[in-house]
């Protein structure tokens, strides 16, 4: 549909509300894509942020490990979300942007991937996937619905494997069917009991049992696209299935892993949507090949200047900006319809501290490859007085081919960042 639909009759005009099928990308576009990592401990803001702004900016220590990429990706400087404190519970909020995270009676809001999800994850067999490195399970999150659940994350490279490629046998198939129609049944049936309750409560219970609807209303649209695909057969699968890593310890090779299992997803076009929350306060001292880390990840990001610490953490971050190379290199690698992967996704990098010895949650290191944007520049912001970062998220949805003007507390879209 047009973007400006108008209602006429009887020489009145009247505009549509923004309807989601206002919303959705034009057919014939060719798919675009979001790949959301964030490593919830940051990295060494001075090696990571180049000291002049602009297209010739000095590549900063951590930055020069990506210059095969230096064209492919916008650093940006003097971003954060605007009343997202609290430290690391501020991890929760990276995709969603909701205040004051550590506040007794937080609840989330929807993230940037949900918010796609819900107009352009019917495209696909799993509208989103929400992948995870040593995540506290039920604690964290870089997915969360309207309804502000978490959703959450899978941890295991081989369970995506699986349900990527590998399609049960007939009997299992018609199991799984029977088993989405019965969750969608019993939804039913707690929506309609619910509703007979709102008429004999107060505004304040009415709130509570509207969130509880919404919460149940997603799952049933997230049950019934989910029958849909059952019969549709999968793609082959690429390769073996991977070995999990049997220790935390391997965190490094479990990222590289979930890299992996993204960039197949989005090669074989089974979703369009991918978040990955690399939980380093969960991490214990990780194996990293030619250093001793002798400290747990999250005990060495409060480093007090400590050099033997400060040495270790900058060997971890230089290893996680190696890792973000291969990702790169991989995406740019693979081609769809003759054009690079990565040039129809949207690899945001972050994270919610802007340091983590001391918790702030300013300035964050954040950076955003790929996509169809025109790249190869340092967007330098006000360190002191910070630019909104839910400006880039609407940029982002506006490159997925959504109407959006505003996302969380954003005021714009963001500011020096054109489409290529």
């Amino acid at each position: 549909m047009d973007r400006r639909q108008f209602l006429r009759a009887a020489g009145v005009t009247l505009a549509l509300p923004a309807l989601d099928a206002l919303a959705a990308p034009r057919r014939g576009d060719p798919p675009r894509r979001i790949l959301a990592i964030c490593n919830n401990l940051g990295l060494l803001p001075d090696k990571f942020f180049p000291t002049q702004p602009g297209a010739n900016y000095a590549p900063s220590p951590y930055l020069e490990l990506l210059k095969a990429h230096r064209n492919d990706f916008t650093v940006f400087s003097g971003v954060m979300h605007p009343d997202v404190d609290g430290g690391h519970p501020a991890d929760n909020c990276f995709l969603t942007a909701a205040p004051h995270p550590s506040n007794g009676g937080f609840r989330n809001t929807i993230s940037l991937d949900q918010y796609a999800a819900q107009r352009i994850g019917h495209l696909t067999r799993f509208p989103s996937l929400t992948l995870g490195v040593n995540v506290q399970s039920g604690l964290r999150s870089l997915s969360w619905t309207a309804a502000g659940v978490l959703i959450p994350c899978e941890e295991k490279p081989s369970a995506i494997f699986r349900r990527l490629f590998l399609k049960g046998t007939p009997e299992e198939v018609q199991a799984q069917v029977r088993r989405l129609e019965l969750g969608r049944s019993i939804m039913d049936a707690v929506a309609d009991q619910v509703r007979s309750l709102e008429g004999s409560v107060g505004a304040r219970d009415r709130e509570r049992l509207e969130q509880y609807l919404t919460g149940v209303r997603d799952l049933e649209k997230r049950l019934e696209k989910a029958r849909e695909w059952e019969d549709v057969p999968k793609p082959p699968a690429r390769g073996e299935a991977p070995e999990d890593p049997a220790s935390p310890k391997e965190y490094m090779r479990k990222t590289r892993l979930m890299y992996d299992m993204a960039r197949v997803a989005f090669e074989t076009d089974s979703t369009r949507l991918v978040t990955l929350m690399l939980d380093s306060v969960n991490s214990p001292a990780i194996e990293l090949e030619g250093t001793d880390i002798k400290d747990g990840y999250h005990n060495l990001s409060h480093h007090g200047k400590s050099k033997a610490k400060l040495d270790q953490l900058e060997a971890i971050d230089r290893e996680h900006l190696r890792l973000l190379d291969g990702l790169l290199a991989g995406l740019r690698a693979s081609k769809e319809e003759g054009a690079p992967l990565l040039d129809r996704t949207m690899v945001l990098y972050g994270t919610n501290l802007g340091n983590a010895n001391t918790h702030v949650t300013t300035n964050l290191p954040v950076l955003l490859a790929g996509g169809g944007f025109k790249h190869g520049r340092h967007l330098a912001f006000d360190r002191e007085r910070n630019y909104p970062l839910p400006n880039l998220f609407v940029s982002m949805l506006q490159r997925l081919g959504l109407e959006a003007d505003r996302f969380a507390t954003s005021t714009g879209t963001m500011r020096g960042l054109e489409l290529a």
